[in-house]
């Protein structure tokens, strides 16, 4: 996996300030995406275990809020593996510090399996507290929007769904 960029210190994507990993490669391509050059999986430098050490010591700060997850595409397959470890490595170490997830899949596709394999999947899934879910779609650009950028993007409280069995939307 390739990584686009690391916010030491981002207040962009969730609540808080928080290190925000921007991983390489999407294949969802949606029109109008900010960040179109991290859909090339090659782009950007080589996600190594140093990478997630450094990602564990910015996480160490207690005004660090927690981790965001953005691409690119965190979902896509090539990156769930590397992912779910950084996940339950930032869940053991830092269980006070919340995780968020962006992602152009749904949650209904990610919970039910559909998206790569569906044990790393469910592994990554389950690490997360909120996941925004669903492509970003240039009609529906509202900049109004807190936390997404069009309106068909959802913010899902993951362990309240996972526990429903069905999306349940995080109140901010």
């Amino acid at each position: 996996m390739n990584y686009a960029v690391i916010k030491p210190y981002d207040i962009s994507n969730g609540p808080g300030v928080r290190v925000s990993l921007f991983v390489s490669g999407c294949t969802h391509r949606c029109r109008g995406c900010f960040n179109s050059e991290a859909w090339d999986f090659d782009y950007g430098l080589p996600y190594t275990p140093q990478t997630e050490d450094r990602i564990m010591q910015l996480l160490a700060p207690g005004y660090i809020s927690g981790l965001s997850l953005l691409g690119g595409e965190p979902f896509e397959p090539a990156n769930q593996p590397a992912l779910a470890a950084l996940v339950r490595r930032t869940r053991e170490t830092y269980p006070q510090k919340n995780v968020w997830c962006y992602t152009g899949y749904l949650f209904e596709d990610i919970a039910a399996g559909r998206v790569g394999d569906p044990d790393t999947a469910m592994s990554l899934l389950r690490g997360v507290d909120v996941l925004v879910d669903g492509p970003f779609v240039q009609e529906l650009k509202d900049i109004s929007l807190i936390f997404r950028g069009s309106a068909n993007q959802r913010i899902i409280d993951v362990k309240e769904s996972l526990r429903r069995g069905k999306a349940a939307l995080y109140t901010l």
